[in-house]
């Protein structure tokens, strides 16, 4: 997925998201909760006896998930920061950003946090990172932190699971609380994951910082679920998203599922028997026979052949951002015909914007990253 288009950043400036509650100078979020707050001062009050922090980001924004205002308490502590769900990222393009994070002096480690040999490897590194202090000190404290859904919760689990089945003795303690909204955890909570030295994990709240950079870097986050839909609007989360694949070309890598779709359109129509009296008569609404991944699978490739069809047929030009709205417009049209939502529903589009967002998070769409990898000055 090459560079985001000027057309994009056009929109974005001209105010196409304006009603997001983040203004142009620098983007205000205005509902930064209490327990937020709060917890950020925890954070900042444990940052200061960590021996390691294990900062997580989301792999599909290496650097838009990154908690801009611990950076610089972080630059001088023993840190890895860990690429969350990577099964949902670009793999062409993440090795990029390894070499990236490699040419910082910054270790950093592509994971599932559902996968315990993905989680296992990043523990390796850990006690790799940790190895003069642990011939030192009788016990080790380390950080979990990151934005909120990015996974550090499941991550916690994974590790107090591989810490229970290392020491059976030890006593189990309670688990990280997961969900799939952001702010779920919203205390900090320690568990113990290795005996001589004891090392301790500890789990922290997910949190934003009161004031994010710029316009795009907010609907990034909200496009990976790390702000809540109801702050930015499903709708114009949905139309950031289509605007960032029209101006990438994505939808054009899809014209294998869309001359499928079609043929598979071709053969329904081809195998339907004669009407006859039977056919009259109303017909129950079944489950898909086939399980509930093949039929999202396949509400996916209606998506992705409605995307290539709108973008193969567009004449425009896809950096004018007027060009590109209208574009959206047909797109979602399309959108609204691929994922059968009925032109009555008064609130059709805001379904649309809904199940089309679910696809992308879910990763239905494919890998994906966001964020484009900075170009790295040579020093030769």
């Amino acid at each position: 997925m090459g560079v985001v288009g000027d057309g994009v950043k056009k929109i974005v400036k001209k105010g196409f998201v304006g009603e997001m509650n983040l203004n142009t100078g620098g983007g205000k979020i205005n509902w930064f909760p209490g327990h937020m707050a709060a917890a950020t001062r925890a954070i900042n009050s444990r940052l200061k006896v960590a021996d390691l922090v294990i900062e997580v980001r989301d792999s599909r924004i290496p650097l838009s998930s990154a908690n801009q205002d611990l950076q610089p308490r972080l630059s001088d502590k023993r840190r890895v920061i860990a690429l969350n769900k990577k099964d949902l990222a670009n793999p062409n393009i993440m090795h990029k950003w390894i070499d990236y994070f490699s040419s910082c002096k910054q270790d950093c480690l592509p994971i599932n946090a559902h996968s315990r040999s993905s989680v296992q490897k990043l523990l390796e590194l850990v006690e790799l990172k940790l190895k003069e202090k642990i011939a030192k000190e009788p016990t080790l404290l380390v950080m979990v932190i990151g934005v909120p859904n990015v996974g550090k919760s499941a991550l916690i689990n994974c590790i107090h699971q591989i810490a229970s089945s290392r020491f059976p003795e030890q006593e189990r303690k309670k688990r990280a609380k997961v969900g799939p909204l952001p702010g779920v955890t919203q205390d900090i909570a320690g568990f113990k994951i290795a005996q001589r030295p004891s090392i301790y994990v500890l789990d922290t709240p997910g949190v934003l910082v009161p004031t994010i950079s710029d316009i795009e870097t907010g609907l990034k986050l909200a496009l990976a679920g790390s702000v809540k839909d109801s702050v930015v609007g499903e709708e114009r989360i949905a139309q950031y998203l289509l605007a960032v694949l029209n101006t990438r070309q994505t939808p054009l890598h899809w014209r294998n599922v869309h001359n499928s779709t079609l043929k598979g359109l071709q053969s329904e129509t081809d195998d339907k028997p004669d009407y006859n009296v039977k056919n009259l008569l109303p017909k129950r609404r079944s489950v898909p026979v086939s399980s509930n991944i093949q039929y999202v699978e396949g509400v996916a490739k209606e998506v992705q052949s409605a995307l290539y069809s709108t973008l193969s047929e567009f004449r425009g030009d896809l950096e004018d951002e007027n060009e590109l709205e209208v574009l959206i417009e047909q797109q979602f049209t399309a959108l609204q015909k691929a994922l059968k939502i009925s032109n009555k529903a008064n609130e059709a589009r805001m379904m649309v914007s809904k199940k089309f967002l679910t696809l992308f998070r879910a990763g239905k769409l494919g890998p994906f990253i966001l964020d484009d990898v900075p170009i790295v000055a040579s020093h030769s």
